[in-house]
């Protein structure tokens, strides 16, 4: 098999068909639950293809929105597509926020934070450029079961070879794409009010190849892992997920995609 860059994220283009349409369903929620005030400072960390700024821009009524991500490709994506005066965004570590303490009202990530190696750190980055009395608040798939696009693949996947595991986003991100997780790791960063909840939102594929067809672009750990994968193998995929996919009568194929979220207060 070829090698596989199973967490490269450089191309929006290709992140949007994947999984940036349904991150934004998740996003409305998402932004609604935080409840910042208007006129607010928004920093988005991990803005990848912008779908999470974008969307604080359409509900929050925010002063500015400010965008952190270290995929050169992917900031370029969102400037490109984010018109919006108010939002700007740059190339920059999670770990090492170029900001100010105390510099936003409300601090966000939406599917990043499994992965970094240093969630602990991240974390208290996020807290730390709060000003008090700031929201902080991030949200993961519930890659374990609820991500229900992505457990189809995987279970598939094992079902042909066991040692697929090592590659399945369930297994290799149990630990902090929960709500014990992700709560435990906002109280150790001294967050007060800390609040936790699931996001589902249905994600309705027009047919199979609309389901099938982002997982050939090999970005992400399930798109990589299958263009790794020989012809033959590919396409023994393909049919078993063709088989155990859910499709209606139209040919529609109608899943529903669950985020775990929490948010806590700054101090």
């Amino acid at each position: 098999m070829m090698a596989m860059q199973i967490d490269a994220w450089q191309d929006g283009d290709l992140y949007e068909p994947y999984v940036g349409r349904w991150s934004r369903e998740v996003a409305a929620t998402f932004v609604d639950w935080l409840d910042v005030p208007a006129g607010g400072r928004w920093l988005d960390v991990g803005c990848g293809t912008g779908a999470l700024s974008e969307t604080i821009l359409l509900r929050a009524e925010p002063a500015g929105v400010k965008g952190v991500d270290g995929s050169e490709g992917f900031v370029t994506y969102a400037r490109t597509h984010i018109e919006d005066p108010r939002f700007e965004a740059q190339v920059g570590d999670a770990r090492s926020l170029p900001f100010d303490d105390g510099s936003f009202d409300g601090v966000v990530s939406g599917l990043m934070l499994n992965f970094v190696a240093d969630q602990g750190g991240v974390a208290k980055e996020l807290a730390r450029v709060a000003a008090p009395g700031g929201t902080i608040g991030v949200y993961v798939w519930d890659y374990a079961g609820g991500m229900q696009m992505m457990r189809y693949f995987w279970d598939a996947a094992r079902d042909l070879d066991a040692g697929v595991r090592v590659h399945d986003e369930g297994e290799r991100f149990a630990e902090i794409a929960s709500l014990k997780g992700l709560g435990s790791l906002f109280d150790v960063t001294g967050l007060g009010d800390v609040r936790s909840r699931s996001i589902d939102v249905p994600t309705i594929f027009r047919d199979f190849d609309d389901y099938w067809d982002p997982f050939l672009a090999g970005q992400g750990p399930a798109p990589a892992y299958c263009m790794s994968l020989d012809a033959g193998t590919r396409a023994e995929l393909r049919e078993l997920l063709r088989v155990r996919l859910p499709t209606e009568a139209d040919g529609t194929i109608r899943l529903t995609a669950r985020a775990w979220a929490v948010q806590g207060v700054r101090a």
